[in-house]
């Protein structure tokens, strides 16, 4: 099982930043000459930097969105790109893997599917990357996942919980302990799913630091998912980032940074 990720919600740019402009500036300067094809999401990051130095009308300068945006980038003006926001769906991934994807707080939101309140009677499980190179990992790996899915499933059926002439809220509260109990025998293997919201600076960061581990496949095979899913909706935003192929077939995020 591979992850996949699915763009829920995009940046969007409106046009009333002319009457931000207007009202803000000389009527000389109160314009705003773009260059090139650009993206919302670029077009929000490019205005907002030029926020800082009020740089419109005659004190702008002939730079491209890209050029502008790479000028940033190298100067370590990183935080006009957190305005550049996405949210994104994640599934095929295992529960090993949002453990450490968690720990990104700085520029994250997280949401994620909880065994406390979802049967995971059918839950399925994330094949490590490379185990079936040896058949008895891949053995001892399938004989884990079986055992501990049929005791989740006896752990319920085993576990009384509270009558339904109960009142809902203590029905509700029996199934969590229930629930709580049986889920404390699935493994890291077990598949979640995720919503994230992120913007493009925090991005920016995970690429960086989590998409060339080469011992974690799995950390890996979503920087690239990630990336391959953002880097159209701004293209100068990731301009530095590639994604490349090692001796296992699997990607790596490699970085270039800007001169």
């Amino acid at each position: 099982m591979s992850p996949r990720a699915y763009l829920l919600g995009r940046p969007e740019f409106d046009r009333s930043f002319q009457d931000f402009l207007a009202g803000f500036l000389p009527e000389e300067d109160a314009s705003w000459h773009e260059a090139g094809t650009v993206t919302p999401a670029e077009r929000l990051v490019e205005f907002a930097g030029r926020v800082c130095y009020m740089s419109f009308g005659s004190k702008q300068s002939n730079k491209t969105n890209t050029e502008y945006i790479q000028h940033l980038i190298s100067n370590g003006h990183e935080s006009v790109l957190e305005h550049a926001v996405w949210t994104i769906a994640l599934s095929g991934i295992s529960r090993a893997f949002s453990h450490q994807f968690v720990r990104h707080r700085v520029g994250f939101a997280f949401s994620q599917l909880s065994q406390q309140y979802h049967d995971e009677s059918e839950a399925r499980f994330v094949r490590p990357l490379g185990i079936d190179a040896d058949p008895e990992a891949a053995a001892a790996w399938d004989k884990v996942m079986r055992d501990t899915q049929s005791a989740y499933r006896k752990i319920l059926k085993g576990l009384a919980g509270a009558p339904g002439t109960a009142p809902p809220e203590v029905r509700r509260e029996a199934t969590r302990a229930l629930r709580s109990a049986a889920r404390s025998v699935l493994p890291n293997a077990a598949e979640t799913a995720m919503i994230i919201t992120a913007n493009a600076r925090a991005l920016r960061y995970f690429f960086k630091i989590r998409g060339n581990i080469v011992g974690d496949a799995e950390m890996r095979c979503v920087a690239a998912a990630l990336l391959e899913l953002v880097r159209p909706e701004g293209p100068a935003l990731f301009a530095d980032f590639s994604v490349e192929c090692l001796a296992d077939g699997l990607p790596i995020v490699v970085h270039h940074p800007i001169e």
